[in-house]
């Protein structure tokens, strides 16, 4: 019976050992790919490593690295967040919340990458690169707000002057609805002048134009007579 157990207990440990040997190696492996850029090969031998050590830092912190540089920012941001810190080293942990910063950076979550910027300085006060990419950060908020501001007045604009143009259709409708109110009432009021004027016979008609007709010529006799009066002259005395 004890030689069994101890026989378990060595396979047991070489069995620990070889795991761990592979994790160590695929992470070699990975670092070399990683080095000649060739970031998916780098994320697999990465991802094989955690499949031996699902909580190998060294293996999620560089296959964070890896989907960083092959531009899956999300798939990185996800990577970093879920590296436990408790039992890491302050700088181990400025690392990781600089590069979830960087993360977000490039998803141009520029409030969430100011604060994991904060949080790498919290760890090392010293580091350089987080202070020019907080300030970046701070930055691309600021021009995003103004950018915000902008579209908000801009709308407003838009809705100012399309209550303007809806207020000049309802006033030239009026108006038009006006005119044509007025044009109506003008032509019931002709149509009615028209109908009061009472009618005359063709008889009539001619007596009434000969009448004027006479009228006019007494009119212009008259006026001719008074033209050929001859004019006063002055005396011519004698002298």
């Amino acid at each position: 019976m004890r030689k069994d157990i101890v026989l378990i207990i060595l396979l047991a440990g070489f069995t620990v050992s070889t795991f761990a040997q592979s994790e160590h190696k695929l992470i070699r492996r990975g670092n070399r790919a990683y080095s000649k850029n060739d970031y998916l090969e780098s994320e697999v031998q990465y991802r094989e490593a955690l499949e031996r050590n699902k909580h190998s830092f060294k293996a999620n912190f560089n296959l964070g690295d890896a989907l960083y540089k092959q531009n899956k920012f999300s798939d990185s941001d996800s990577i970093f967040n879920g590296i436990n810190t408790s039992a890491l080293s302050d700088a181990d942990k400025s690392m990781i919340y600089y590069n979830k910063g960087n993360s977000l950076f490039k998803q141009n979550k520029f409030k969430e990458s100011a604060d994991a910027y904060k949080m790498a300085l919290k760890y090392n006060p010293n580091d350089i690169d987080a202070k020019y990419n907080l300030s970046e950060a701070l930055r691309m908020m600021q021009n995003q707000q103004n950018q915000n501001n902008n579209q908000q007045q801009n709308n407003s604009n838009d809705s100012k002057d399309n209550k303007d143009q809806k207020d000049d259709q309802k006033q030239d409708k009026k108006d038009n609805n006006n005119n044509k109110q007025d044009n109506q009432q003008n032509n019931q009021n002709k149509n009615n002048q028209q109908q009061q004027q009472p009618k005359i016979s063709k008889e009539d008609a001619e007596r009434m134009l000969q009448a004027l007709q006479q009228r006019e010529k007494d009119i212009q006799d008259k006026l001719n007579k008074k033209q050929a009066k001859p004019v006063s002259g002055a005396s011519i005395k004698n002298w």
